[in-house]
């Protein structure tokens, strides 16, 4: 019998094995959520580097969210993210859950990083 973390493991591998197949050249937005905050990054798998980074610990907006997990920090998250993407050059991405459902917090980064200017 598998274990809970074997499953999600086997969830994220199955998800970047189609992501891959699917991405086409584009770099993949990617998201992790934790109980106390959220992150999100645009990844270049064909050189491996990191052209955007945004988490709810940034300086720039620890200090007007009353907490990093809510789905609130999860939407400036998203849209700062998507301004230092498109300032990196950045349009389209490929859109990587990860393990995590498309809903709630994950949901709501994705929403506000369309509205930024990023096109999944």
């Amino acid at each position: 019998m598998s274990s809970p973390r074997d499953l999600r493991e086997r969830r994220r591998e199955r998800l970047r094995y189609q992501l891959k197949k699917k991405s086409a050249g584009r770099p993949r937005l990617s998201v992790f959520r934790s109980g106390k905050h959220i992150y999100a990054q645009v990844i270049d798998d064909a050189q491996g580097r990191t052209l955007a980074a945004a988490g709810s610990l940034d300086k720039d907006l620890r200090e007007s969210l009353r907490t990093g997990a809510d789905k609130a920090a999860a939407a400036a998250v998203g849209k700062l993210v998507a301004e230092r993407a498109v300032a990196a050059g950045v349009t389209a991405v490929v859109f990587d859950r990860g393990m995590y459902m498309y809903h709630g917090r994950v949901k709501a980064l994705a929403d506000a990083a369309r509205e930024g200017g990023l096109a999944f």
